[in-house]
């Protein structure tokens, strides 16, 4: 499937009442819908990243309604992003009746799709998660898909996998991507591909 959607800012809110902004593409007939949480943003993370970027093009191409938006400033350790991702979840909701929400995060990003909780969710993406910094993470409960770079340097293979191998709660696809690191440069097509046919299935 491939169609041409024509993406536009949105504004909205998080529970707290902090303004927040976004960018929203809706293809016609959405057979699903995601946000997009980036990465840190500390670190120079932004709606505009390459990965985020690379997954908000794809998705509507393949039929799934996109969110990516800018977490809050200044930065709140976490808390406050939570926040965020459950306002862009409304929001998205809003925009998209009925459709099956999926929650998808790369790298800081990934951590709070997976902290969601939210009953919308019914599959989770996390690309590059530092689960190595995060051990004690709940298991998931939903469709979980989990890229992890060959050379990450924050949560490579051998620290993820133990980790992931304990959720048993739901199916749970995980995958290595080979020659690649937490940065994911020159992988973000092979990502998006990955993400998109995963969440059509």
């Amino acid at each position: 499937m491939s169609t041409s959607v024509s993406p536009r800012v949105v504004h909205f809110a998080a529970s707290d009442g902090i303004g927040l902004v976004g960018d929203l593409a809706v293809p016609s007939d959405p057979v699903g819908a995601a946000i997009i949480c980036h990465p840190h943003p500390q670190y120079g993370g932004n709606r505009f990243n390459n990965v985020v970027t690379a997954l908000f093009d794809a998705l509507p191409a393949a039929g799934i309604a996109a969110l990516r938006f800018d977490f809050r400033s200044p930065f709140t350790g976490g808390t406050g992003e939570h926040l965020d991702a459950l306002g862009a979840l409304d929001a998205l909701a809003v925009e998209v009746p009925g459709a099956g929400l999926a929650a998808i995060g790369y790298s800081f990003g990934a951590m709070v799709a997976h902290g969601l909780r939210d009953e919308r969710v019914s599959s989770l993406v996390l690309i590059a998660a530092p689960l190595a910094m995060a051990p004690d993470v709940l298991a998931p409960t939903v469709p979980t898909l989990v890229l992890t770079p060959a050379h990450d340097q924050f949560s490579p293979p051998e620290l993820t996998e133990p980790i992931v191998a304990g959720w048993t709660a739901a199916r749970v696809d995980r995958r290595t991507i080979e020659m690649a690191d937490h940065s994911l440069v020159g992988h973000t097509a092979a990502i998006a591909d990955a993400v998109t046919s995963w969440l059509r299935t």
